[in-house]
């Protein structure tokens, strides 16, 4: 127990020295690949993310999209990938290969579909190279460039929002 709280304390010191780096300009390009990270405890639905890519103009392979569970039973889950926190150790090293090329993948667009306040998570949109992350509402306004004030269960309300702000930003392809 008290090693949990000097890692998540390791892992807490990692996620706000990367938040509080100076913020680097949002790049003007289009996007062509989307990264989506969803907290599996909150969203049972997989199969409405997959809906993203008809409503962006983008083949359904160029969106990837990864869950991750505060509980160890990954069977659950076996539709696609899945982590949970064993996947990150101290000092938020990744352990995980699978998740560590999810995160150093440039993806255009970084959807963060979560809630709940878990470091973890907070940790693997920190640490993604995405060039421009947008979300739902956060304690943490550092994590996303785009903050889309929706709820959990209100997902069809976020791609509208999402797709509205991407044409503001000329992010969409020929809309």
């Amino acid at each position: 127990m008290i090693l949990k709280g000097f890692r998540e304390k390791s892992i807490k010191k990692k996620l706000n020295s990367i938040l509080n780096l100076p913020n680097s300009a949002i790049e003007n390009t289009t996007v062509s690949s989307v990264g989506v990270l969803f907290n599996g405890d909150e969203v049972n639905d997989f199969e409405m993310f997959k809906t993203l890519s008809t409503d962006l103009n983008l083949r359904p392979n160029k969106i990837k999209i990864i869950a991750f569970t505060e509980n160890k039973k990954e069977e659950l889950f076996s539709w696609n990938v899945c982590f949970n926190p064993k996947d990150i150790g101290w000092k938020g090293k990744i352990t995980n290969i699978e998740l560590q090329t999810f995160l150093e993948t440039e993806y255009d667009l970084l959807i963060s579909f979560y809630s709940k306040d878990v470091l973890e998570l907070k940790l693997l949109t920190a640490l993604s190279k995405a060039r421009f992350k947008a979300g739902i509402y956060q304690t943490d306004d550092r994590l996303n460039d785009l903050i889309i004030n929706t709820g959990i269960k209100e997902f069809s309300a976020f791609k509208r929002e999402l797709k509205k702000y991407l044409k503001v930003f000329n992010k969409l392809k020929n809309e």
